[in-house]
């Protein structure tokens, strides 16, 4: 076949591409225990990532969803731990309720205060946000040590997040500080291993968002 001249697309608009993938993951993702708000999560991580293993992996709490969609539509602030997840993430949903996406890893006095503590950035940029704001959803999808350092405020009755969407990707600390969170008593959404990243977590993100437009 002449890839230039004989491969067509199956449709080249943009709702009907969409359509299609979610009825493929549909077909093709099998038995599941999620509740069917949990599964629209779960159904935009597949679509982020084509990975259904990572799809099957997703663990979320009984009140996550709820509880995401009561931070948005009260217009709480979103902490993400990387500029890729404001690239991502659908502002426009969330600034509507008077929300914004805050991301604080390249702020000066972060930076400053990580060099001088000899620690990372990500450390005290959840740190940071906690100052900035109560409640909230923290997005993280790139550092273990942020997610186990806002897992340590929790404990230590410090922090309070109305929901922790804890995906990071990788190999040290990642399904650790995954395990760590599936342990705590507030909402959150999370999975096992070391498979995430920042486009599954503004996939979730985005996914809760969706779900507070509706009435």
């Amino acid at each position: 076949m002449d890839f230039l001249t004989d491969f067509k697309p199956l449709t080249v608009q943009p709702q009907e591409i969409e359509g299609m993938s979610f009825e493929m993951i549909d077909s093709e993702f099998g038995e599941h225990s999620f509740t069917e708000e949990q599964y629209k999560v779960v159904q935009r991580v597949v679509h982020a990532s084509a990975d259904f293993e990572l799809g099957h992996s997703m663990i979320i709490h009984e009140k996550a969803i709820q509880a995401g969609i009561d931070a948005i539509r009260n217009g709480e602030q979103v902490y993400a731990d990387v500029q890729m997840i404001l690239a991502g993430v659908s502002k426009a949903r969330i600034e509507k309720h008077g929300g914004s996406v805050n991301v604080y890893i390249s702020d000066p006095d972060v930076m400053k205060e990580a060099k001088s503590l000899n620690t990372t950035r990500a450390i005290i940029s959840v740190r940071k946000a906690i100052q900035q704001f109560d409640g909230g959803i923290f997005a993280i999808g790139n550092a273990p040590t942020a997610l186990l350092e806002l897992i340590r405020l929790v404990k230590a009755g410090i922090a309070k997040p109305s929901l922790v969407i804890g995906l990071p990707v990788g190999f040290v600390s990642a399904p650790e500080s995954k395990e760590e969170l599936a342990k705590l008593d507030i909402p959150f959404i999370t999975n096992v291993g070391r498979k995430g990243g920042s486009t599954v977590t503004v996939a979730a993100l985005n996914a809760i968002s969706l779900l507070a437009e509706k009435e």
